[in-house]
């Protein structure tokens, strides 16, 4: 039998979605005003599933407490109060790295929790942008 647990957590942080190699003028007609020179912000909310077997010593699929300080150590501590673009080396759009898009942003923290949870539990990242905008992110 398969169950999941879910954690959730929130986290403030400014971005700006833009490319370099674009000039300001593509960037305003694709990005709008999520390409303000000055950056803008979110208060992001993040639900994580961890979906495998109940252990039948603990009772758990995963330790919640667990769970919620790996993403506390991962992902608040990394993104709260942060520039994406300026202080999170994967979305430094200026050396390469990813747009701070809402789906980079769900990828990038299924990648970085993905590593702390046993390979035979399924995770699952949901992040709110805004209360009506949101993605999901499963590893596929």
């Amino acid at each position: 039998m398969k169950v999941t647990v879910s954690r959730k957590a929130h986290f403030n942080a400014a971005h700006r979605l833009y490319r370099s190699d674009w000039s300001f003028e593509k960037n305003d007609a694709v990005f709008g005003k999520c390409n303000n020179v000055n950056f803008h912000g979110h208060n992001y909310e993040l639900t994580v599933s961890v979906t495998g077997e109940i252990n039948p010593e603990t009772g758990y699929v995963m330790d919640l407490k667990l769970l919620a300080d790996l993403i506390a150590t991962h992902i608040e501590e990394a993104f709260d109060h942060k520039n994406l673009n300026l202080d999170v080396p994967e979305f430094d759009t200026e050396k390469g790295g990813l747009i701070p898009t809402a789906e980079n942003i769900a990828v990038v923290i299924w990648n970085k929790l993905r590593l702390h949870i046993p390979e035979n539990k399924a995770v699952e990242v949901v992040l709110y942008e805004t209360p009506r905008n949101f993605v999901t992110y499963n590893g596929q």
